[in-house]
């Protein structure tokens, strides 16, 4: 979700439900006059409310559709950006190649998704099992990045933070009153962020460019896949209706355009450390706009099982010099 001033893609910052962006060289700060704390809780709100525009985009238009409007106005956001920066895209061949697959990992994928799972599960459930993918990013940097070194502390972490998500699911009444498949093509979504950072860390972190035009290309490729994908499954919708045309509109240009502008400029003033725990506010905000605005259940077991999640989450990317308790 968040990258270092001098941003280079690392699995010890957790992806939300925005696009991530690759690795780049160093941008500068760019003032807004208004203060980090306001833009921080602001981001929050914006990347909380996600799943609630993507709840109301699938009312009237299908999962791909959901998603491609959301690349697509997205990308429209950052390239904005870059006319006004006189900024171009990247080149080489090598580099869009490995822009397609980290379009497909970190945007095509995890957007049709959690689009999907929206379908048969609350807007809330999908914002928490969006909060497990610093935990799947532990678990699979212990396997592809040898420099991740696992400590007790981040183990305890990893487990931790999957017995919330049991907690979440109500897994001592045997999951009863939770769709299975619904929750798992959102905990799938989850799964393909640290996936696709992965990838990008290995082919794209020395790549040349801002990350507003590496991302910007990046959401371009996601629009050509979904535009793909959905001449090819879905049909054309008939209408437009009003709310579910402006949360598309929103969720791209705010949650995945201007959010991600906001966050470069967080991590150049506070660093990545600060900037990158708006993803523990995220399911907070979800479940609370879920519930308040879209009549969402909310039992006892899923803000408890959301707490140890990103307890779990928080220790998992506890990063501190090894002392002899740590192996």
């Amino acid at each position: 979700m968040s990258a270092p001033a001098t941003p280079r893609p690392t699995l010890s910052t957790p992806a939300p439900a925005a696009p991530a962006a690759p690795a780049a060289t160093a941008i500068s700060a760019r003032p807004t006059g208004l203060d980090w704390r306001l833009r921080f809780a602001l981001l929050s709100i914006i990347w909380g409310f996600s799943f609630l525009l993507i709840k109301v985009g699938t009312e009237a238009y299908a999962p791909f559709q959901v998603a491609l409007g959301r690349v697509f106005f997205g990308a429209l956001a950052l390239l904005t950006v870059l006319l006004v920066r006189r900024e171009g895209l990247p080149r080489g061949r090598r580099t869009w190649a490995h822009l397609t697959v980290a379009a497909l990992l970190l945007n095509t994928a995890p957007f049709s998704l959690f689009a999907y799972a929206e379908l048969s599960i609350p807007s809330s459930l999908a914002g928490i099992c969006n909060a497990t993918s610093p935990l799947w990013g532990m678990a699979l940097s212990l396997v592809a990045l040898s420099e991740d070194r696992p400590t007790r502390r981040r183990f305890a972490g990893l487990g931790l933070g999957f017995l919330g998500v049991l907690t979440v699911l109500g897994a001592w009444q045997g999951f009863s009153g939770v769709d299975a498949k619904g929750t798992a093509l959102a905990l799938l979504a989850s799964l393909c962020y640290p996936i696709g950072w992965i990838y990008v860390r290995r082919t794209l972190a020395s790549t040349p460019g801002s990350p507003v035009a590496l991302t910007g290309a990046q959401l371009l490729v996601s629009t050509l896949q979904l535009l793909l994908v959905s001449s090819l499954f879905t049909s054309a919708p008939t209408s437009f209706p009003l709310w579910p045309t402006l949360s598309v509109i929103a969720l791209g240009a705010l949650g995945t355009g201007m959010a991600l502008q906001m966050q470069y400029g967080l991590v150049t003033e506070v660093g990545p450390t600060t900037a990158q725990m708006v993803t523990y506010f995220i399911p907070v905000i979800a479940t609370t706009a879920g519930v308040a605005l879209l009549g969402e259940q909310l039992h006892w077991n899923t803000p408890v099982g959301a707490a140890i999640v990103l307890i779990g989450a928080a220790l998992t990317q506890a990063r501190r010099p090894s002392g002899p308790g740590d192996a």
